[in-house]
C-alpha cells in the first residue's frame, strides 16, 4: 500500500490547479499507484476563514471516504477556532490538522499556537515548510518558508503531540536531525523534497533517524506524484524500510 501524506483539494488564489478535483484526484492517485491520500483544502490557506475551506473538504471527500484522509486547516489567530476545530473532529472527521504560521500571520512558538496544538489532542500535527517555492511566489503574498528551528523548538515543547513535516529539506543541518536524540521521537519527515541520489540526503535521514521515521508524501496537485514515487525506487534502502515510509509508519501513526 502507498499512502500520501502530502495532498491537497481545491483551489489555489495565486495559480490554476489541475487535478484539484475528487476525480481528478483520484486519476492522479490512480496512475502513481497511491492507494490513499491526506488531503486538505488548498483554498483554506487564503481564505480569510479557514473554516470555510474544511466545509468545502468535507462535501469534497464525502463519496471517497475509502481514499482520502481528511486533514483540516486551522488558525489559531482567527477567532473561533476552538469551534471550529470541534466541528473538524466531529464533522470532518479529521485525522490530522495542518498549520500555516506563515500565512496566517503567527510563530509556531506564539502562546496561540500552542494552545492549539494542545488542544488537538490525539490529531496528528501537519506543518508545511513551504507551500509553493518562495521564489515563485505571487507578488502580494510574502510567506517564507517555516524555520526548522522552529519546529524543533514547537516539538520538543509538546511530548504528547505527533508531528509529520512536510515539504521540507536541508534536515541533515538542522535540529530536526543534529539534535535528534535529544529531541522526543514525535515527529516524523516526509520526503518530497530530500534528495535520494545526488546529495543523498533521504540516505543521511535513514542514518540519522531510521526508516520509521520517514513517510512518503508527494504534494500533489502542486506538484505531480512522479517524482515522489521515484524517490522510493532508487532510494539505497531495504524494502522492509521502504514499505515503512511507504504506508507502515502513517498507518500506525493515523490507525489505520
Amino acid at each position: 500500500m502507498l499512502i500520501d501524506t502530502n495532498a491537497y483539494l481545491g483551489h489555489w488564489a495565486t495559480r490554476q490547479l489541475r487535478h484539484n478535483t475528487p476525480d481528478g484526484l483520484l486519476r492522479l492517485m490512480d496512475r502513481a499507484g497511491i492507494d490513499m491520500a491526506c488531503v486538505s483544502s488548498a483554498a483554506a490557506i487564503l481564505y480569510k476563514n479557514c473554516q470555510r475551506g474544511n466545509e468545502e473538504l468535507a462535501e469534497a471527500v464525502a463519496a471517497h471516504r475509502d481514499r482520502f484522509i481528511p486533514f483540516a486547516v486551522l488558525n489559531p489567530a482567527y477567532a473561533a477556532w476552538q469551534r471550529d476545530l470541534a466541528w473538524c473532529r466531529e464533522v470532518l472527521g479529521a485525522r490530522g490538522l495542518r498549520l500555516y504560521p506563515a500565512y496566517h500571520g503567527y510563530r509556531l512558538g506564539d502562546a496561540r499556537c500552542r494552545e492549539l496544538v494542545t488542544a488537538a489532542d490525539g490529531l496528528v500535527i501537519s506543518i508545511p515548510v513551504r507551500q509553493v517555492d518562495y521564489r515563485q511566489r505571487h507578488w502580494l503574498v510574502d510567506a517564507p518558508d517555516v524555520p526548522l528551528a522552529d519546529i524543533a523548538a514547537l516539538v520538543a515543547a509538546h511530548l504528547e503531540a505527533r508531528f509529520v513535516i512536510l515539504e521540507g529539506a536541508g534536515y541533515l543541518g538542522s535540529d530536526l536531525v543534529k539534535r535528534a536524540t535529544e529531541l522526543p521521537a514525535n515527529y516524523w519527515l516526509e520526503i518530497s523534497r530530500p534528495d535520494a541520489v545526488y546529495s543523498d540526503e533521504i540516505g543521511g535521514l535513514l542514518k540519522a533517524l531510521g526508516a520509521g521515521r520517514l513517510v512518503f508524501g508527494s504534494g500533489i496537485p502542486f506538484k505531480y506524484p512522479e517524482p515522489a514515487t521515484l524517490r522510493l525506487e532508487v532510494m539505497r534502502a531495504s524494502e522492509a524500510d521502504k514499505d515503512l515510509i511507504r504506508s507502515g509508519n502513517l498507518s500506525a501513526l493515523l490507525g489505520l
